[in-house]
This record gives structure tokens, C-alpha cells and sequence, in this order.
């Protein structure tokens, strides 16, 4: 099967924020869905092993910034390549809270949905979770961005590296998880967002 042919559903992109315990989060994510209008219920996947669902289920609550056509490369790599455990992602951005207490950013973004979780279910890779949407706020009228467009217009393409510099492993393009080999087994799942080998690209030393 070919993986990359689920590339083509389309999809927006989000940033899911979160806090529990004195500890706030957030995570990029292109899997939160509409399930219903009235009243107003969401559907949100997210990835097990990493902090985000750790804390939603602490605190029954996130937020859903939808990121618009402006969002830039810096903003994926700090909320989406890098891990919540050992940084501080928020730093550096202006951080807003709804009224339950949850943060997110206005930075990159057409509007904000306030979310209460109703239930969840664990998928194996990832954790769905079903949510009240509880509030909501238009933030500007620049159009949302797609998942396809951060792969072909934001994110940096591969540029051919140079022949001299040392191959050291490889590294999710979708999550950012890092396999510090340079063989790659043709099997390879990634441990954290569960795509295969053909998600991988060369990584090599600076």
C-alpha cells in the first residue's frame, strides 16, 4: 500500500493546546474534524507517547488554533518538531488563554475553538478524543491553510546534500522523531506517528 495516497484527503492544520498540572503544551496536528452542528462537537487525534493527550486527559480541555495561508516554517518546527517534555514550546510567542485556562496563540491564525473533552478512546497509535466545542472566535479572514499546501509552499524542500558531510540516521518528515542509524530496515514504523520507511529522510551531521 501506498501511504503517501492519504496524503491527498484533505486536511487543515491546528494547533492543540493544553494544560494540567502547571504544565502547558501544544502540538500541530491535522486531525481535528466537525462532527456535528448543533450542538457544536469536534473529534480530535492525537499521538500516543507524546505530552499533548497526556494532559488533555488531565484536564478534560484544549484548544484548536485553525492556522491560516501565513503560517510559517518556524512556527511547525516549535510546535511540531519539537517535544514538550524537555522545551518550553510557547516560548518566544505571545500566549492568550480561554476561559477555561487553556493557552493558545494568535500568531498565524483565523480562529480559535474552546474545546471540553466528552470521551476518548485509544486507537493504539494514536488517542481519539470526542469534545464540546464551548467557545469560538473568528480571528482574522486570511483562508485557513491546507496540509497540502504546507508540503508543497512552507515547508523547505530537500536540497541535495553535499557528498563530503556524514550521513548520522534519519528522520520522520511528518513527525520529526529521529532513528540514529544509517540503516534504515525496509519495515521501519515510526515509534511515534507510526509512517513507514518511505517517510524518512537522510539526516546528516551540521
Amino acid at each position: 500500500m501506498n501511504e503517501k495516497a492519504l496524503y491527498d484527503l484533505t486536511y487543515g492544520l491546528f494547533l492543540v493546546g493544553t494544560k494540567a498540572d502547571g504544565k502547558e503544551n501544544a502540538c500541530i496536528t491535522n486531525t481535528v474534524i466537525q462532527l456535528a452542528s448543533s450542538p457544536a462537537r469536534v473529534s480530535l487525534s492525537c499521538i500516543n507517547g507524546n505530552l499533548t493527550p497526556e494532559l488533555i486527559k488531565k484536564s478534560g480541555r484544549f484548544t484548536v488554533t485553525i492556522l491560516d495561508e501565513t503560517a510559517p516554517f518556524s512556527l511547525f518546527e516549535s510546535f511540531g518538531l519539537k517535544h514538550g517534555r524537555d522545551t518550553d514550546k510557547f516560548a518566544g510567542y505571545n500566549v492568550q488563554y480561554d476561559e477555561a485556562g487553556m493557552p493558545y496563540i494568535k500568531n498565524s491564525a483565523c480562529a480559535v475553538l474552546s474545546c471540553r473533552v466528552l470521551s476518548y478512546e485509544d486507537l493504539g497509535s494514536h488517542t481519539l478524543f470526542i469534545a464540546e466545542v464551548t467557545d469560538a472566535e473568528k480571528l482574522s479572514f486570511v483562508r485557513p491553510v491546507t496540509y497540502a499546501q504546507y508540503h508543497t509552499e512552507i515547508k523547505p524542500q530537500k536540497k541535495q546534500e553535499q557528498k563530503e558531510k556524514k550521513q548520522i540516521g534519519w528522520r520522520c518528515e511528518i513527525c520529526g522523531y529521529v532513528y540514529e542509524d544509517n540503516d534504515l530496515p525496509d519495515d521501519f514504523v515510526c515509534p511515534w506517528c507510526g509512517h513507514p520507511k518511505d517517510d524518512f529522510e537522510p539526516l546528516y551531521e551540521d
